[in-house]
């Protein structure tokens, strides 16, 4: 009951990469560079086991950004000539690399590190891959020509790189969706058909997440134009509920969502963001339990995963080592009190 995890990121090392960027630049190359990923892969998984999560993740340490790191691994996409667009509805610009012919994989895409992961930890496994929407909204076509087919071809390969994962021994395939809280007909109208084909065939456990974003000031500007209430969820859960989708994982921590959105998802999982990714107070685990416990009077607690608004990529190191802490033992807290 009450089983932590987190989103996904988590910050890299100096010594592997630029701090406190979402973008950050890698600080080897070659056999030194592979070896720093699984050296600080190692490292957070330790942590995240120390903190006391039951279902972890490899931070997503070898992965430069978090759409990019699935996008290199595809044949079709022109990486070397780079184009400004405005991303999720121009909250802010972005250099996207552009689609020029076929989608392909070039081969497995996050096979090194699952299977490094799998490897060095008991705990339940969660590798993270970015949803359909989400890639069509962070790079730019100029071969498809309509954003659904080019959501389908994308899926497809996401499909066969989770089908891989699963046989990899990867225990929940999450999917990142925050173009979900943006375009909310699309979600509905294509979104989660797009999902569905991701998911076709698997019997792990499967998510998908859905956020405000990162702790960014794009993001933090944009939240504070949404007023009182964030009421983006109250659009896209009941289609969510009625999919195919085992769990969901949202942010409400020191957010505006009202609590009670989350019974518009009866019957998933829920993922329920206790831990405030933009801003570097570190909660306490009584904050932490409170939160659980808010969420208990609308989804059953054998169905409530304590976990992180989002990801916590471009946060510094020791707040993020402290804020699992937190998760870990308010999640431990309330179980005592619940169970």
């Amino acid at each position: 009951m009450f089983e932590p995890t987190l989103a996904g990121s988590l910050p890299k090392p100096f010594w592997l990469a630029e701090t406190g960027k979402l973008w950050p630049q890698w600080q080897a190359s070659g056999t030194d560079l592979a070896t720093a990923k699984r050296d600080a892969t190692l490292l957070w998984l330790k942590a995240q086991e120390d903190a006391g999560l039951a279902i972890v993740t490899d931070g997503e340490q070898s992965r430069q950004h978090f759409v990019h790191g699935f996008l290199e691994q595809v044949e079709g996409i022109d990486f070397e000539h780079k184009v400004k667009m405005g991303i999720r509805n121009n909250r802010y610009d972005a250099m996207v690399p552009v689609v020029t012919g076929p989608l392909r994989l070039k081969g497995r895409v996050h096979q090194i590190e699952a299977q490094f992961a799998r490897t060095h930890t008991k705990c339940k496994l969660k590798i993270t891959m970015p949803g359909p929407m989400t890639i069509v909204d962070t790079i730019a076509d100029q071969f498809y020509g309509d954003k659904v087919k080019l959501a389908m071809a994308f899926a497809d390969l996401l499909n066969q790189e989770a089908r891989a994962l699963q046989a990899d021994g990867v225990d929940v395939i999450q999917f990142d969706e925050p173009a979900f809280n943006v375009y909310m007909a699309d979600v509905t109208a294509w979104g989660i058909d797009a999902l569905h084909r991701a998911i076709e065939g698997l019997t792990c456990t499967t998510a998908v997440h859905i956020c405000y974003g990162y702790g960014i000031q794009a993001n933090l500007d944009w939240k504070k134009s949404l007023g009182d209430q964030w009421t983006q969820y109250n659009e896209i859960f009941p289609a969510l509920a009625a999919s195919r989708i085992n769990q969901v994982s949202l942010e409400c921590a020191n957010s505006h969502v009202p609590m009670n959105l989350i019974r518009l998802l009866a019957g998933k999982d829920v993922l329920v963001g206790v831990i405030d990714v933009a801003s570097d107070r570190i909660e306490t685990p009584e904050e932490v339990a409170a939160t659980i416990e808010r969420a208990l009077a609308f989804v059953p607690k054998e169905r409530l995963f304590p976990c992180t608004n989002c990801g916590m990529a471009p946060m510094s190191r020791d707040i993020a080592l402290a804020k699992l802490q937190a998760l870990g033992l308010g999640a431990a807290l309330a179980r005592a009190r619940h169970a």
